[in-house]
């Protein structure tokens, strides 16, 4: 076989483009809009980036001014959203476990070792071709897909049912309710995602960790295997560990979240 650095350069490149065109989009955006309005003569005008971006938000965000969740809005966006973002935690997520797997004691023979997560990805490549880094990736989207819709529903409805309960609060104390809503329908959503989908979180390891390469990709049969040999208890492995991380993780980036949503001066109820 021969000098293969050139494919793997392109794999790396091709990945690389592809992150960097989802996660800049969303600038590039503002940046043609600036363009675009603050160079004509008459027209909007946008005193800069971030008055830009809030216009943008309140204009064509969608959903952020109504304060009655909507589950027929909520869920196909979530899920939307989630199966996207699924393409670029797939590789990432198989990279990590297979990282996390191999640990540092000895139990993996030396020469068998990642030496870092890109030699991992480009040996994955390597030994298993393209589709291989793309290992667990049905689960992947079946994962972010079905736990981002209960995620938000969660997030959207303790939030507003939190805001119904504490109203009538004194005004002195706002913000410091909002950090307390923030934090509560966070963790509370980040539970709650967690809760409903380690079992396909589970059959996703399981599937990017098999050293061979012909076992079955379908998180359904994996599940099945797992119940059949451990039960529901093996299903939902790693559950403490998972949830004792969600709500102060999915707390603290609603928290911020919701400090930007200000700070952009954005109204959400």
């Amino acid at each position: 076989m021969g000098d293969t650095s050139g494919y793997k350069n392109y794999v790396a490149g091709l990945m690389a483009g592809l992150a960097t065109v989802i996660t800049g989009h969303p600038f590039d955006t503002v940046k043609v809009k600036l363009q675009k309005h603050n160079t004509e003569a008459h027209g909007i005008k946008y005193r800069n980036g971030l008055h830009c971006t809030a216009r943008i938000l309140k204009t064509e965000g969608g959903g952020l001014e109504s304060s009655t969740p909507q589950l027929q809005v909520i869920i196909p966006s979530a899920a939307y959203g989630g199966a996207v973002i699924s393409f670029i935690l797939g590789p990432s997520e198989l990279v990590k476990c297979r990282m996390q797997v191999q640990g540092t004691d000895s139990l993996v023979p030396k020469s068998n070792r990642y030496s870092g997560p890109l030699n991992c990805a480009f040996t994955t490549v390597k030994t298993e071709g393209v589709t291989g880094i793309f290992r667990g990736g049905l689960t992947t989207l079946l994962r972010e897909s079905f736990g981002n819709a209960v995620f938000f529903s969660v997030y959207e409805y303790a939030r507003h049912y939190m805001h119904l309960q504490l109203k009538t609060a004194s005004s002195g104390y706002s913000n410091l309710i909002d950090a307390g809503i923030g934090i509560m329908s966070g963790g509370i959503a980040g539970v709650a995602f967690w809760s409903t989908v380690l079992p396909l979180d589970v059959a996703k390891t399981i599937i990017q960790t098999a050293p061979d390469k012909s076992s079955t990709r379908n998180p359904f049969l994996v599940l099945n295997l797992i119940y059949r040999r451990a039960g529901l208890r093996g299903c939902y492995a790693g559950l403490g560990p998972t949830v004792v991380r969600a709500f102060p993780a999915n707390a603290a980036a609603i928290v911020t979240w919701e400090l930007a949503v200000k700070l952009l001066g954005i109204k959400r109820d």
